[in-house]
């Protein structure tokens, strides 16, 4: 599933595209969608707001859609006649006279008046984005000495949407390895030190995930592996996805477990209990 850096990238990619231009043509793809059609055509798309893994895309005339792309939707723009041709299911297609924005196969998509759409139970139960620029690293620090996560195991806390919207499995593995802690600890196990590196690289590591395309390692690591010929999936991460790698700070082979039902990769020595 896309975690918040690819949501951001591909609300990037539809607003360079349509924002702020007439749309000439709506489709929906799903029967209680339809009936919007006609109520969208010839407004315009104001912004895309990400929530995490949730897209919501305003609309000049009050409206606003939620759209989540769970495990299979996938956002495609093009020029208007340059259509491609897909077995996937279309559920969403704006058309500007130019160029077009189309969801594919996502299922998780609604119509609210843009003034109710925080009400929306999906947006009520998340945190905050971890990509907004309002979110400050005091913000995460309160939120892990916070009484509703204080005492989680991060392992479990940085799959929760509800304590920091757009985190998920590389991007857990990724900050606590960055953070060196040991996944099993809690926010009260950890010192007042420890727990602002973790503060730090919650934002950093997705502000990094957003901005170079999917590479969580810092950009001189990147470099020297890419002028060896290192193609990107090598290089990409610090640890997720590297089982039996060697830790690329202390050479200590990296671990692979399960937690949470997802996988999640550690260095015992950098990550030490």
């Amino acid at each position: 599933m896309p975690e918040g850096p690819e949501i951001r990238r591909a609300a990037d990619k539809v607003e360079a595209v349509i924002k702020d231009t007439s749309l000439e043509k709506v489709e929906f793809g799903l029967a209680q969608l339809k009936p919007y059609a006609k109520q969208l055509e010839g407004e315009k798309v104001l912004r895309m707001e990400t929530r995490g893994k949730a897209l919501i895309t305003h609309f000049s005339n009050g409206l606003s859609m939620y759209s989540h792309n769970q495990l299979y939707g996938v956002w495609h723009t093009c020029k208007r006649n340059e259509i491609p041709g897909t077995t996937r299911q279309l559920r969403v297609g704006l058309h500007t006279e130019t160029h077009s924005a189309i969801l594919y196969s996502a299922s998780d998509i609604s119509i609210w008046p843009t003034q109710t759409i925080h009400e929306h139970p999906f947006l009520q139960r998340v945190g905050p984005d971890v990509l907004n620029n309002s979110v400050s690293e005091e913000m995460v620090l309160e939120r892990l000495r916070s009484k509703a996560f204080y005492n989680r195991a991060l392992s479990g806390l940085y799959l929760d949407q509800r304590f920091m919207a757009g985190l998920g499995n590389y991007l857990r593995s990724e900050i606590l390895f960055a953070a060196g802690v040991h996944p099993s600890l809690k926010p009260s196990q950890i010192g007042d030190d420890q727990l602002r590196s973790l503060a730090h690289h919650t934002l950093a590591i997705c502000k990094r995930s957003y901005e170079t395309g999917g590479y969580t390692v810092y950009t001189e690591l990147r470099e020297v592996l890419e002028a060896k010929g290192v193609n990107f999936e090598g290089t990409r991460f610090m640890v997720f996805d590297r089982e039996e790698l060697p830790c690329r700070v202390c050479a200590t082979p990296i671990k692979r477990q399960t937690y949470n039902g997802r996988r999640l990769y550690w260095c015992s020595q950098c990550q030490a209990m």
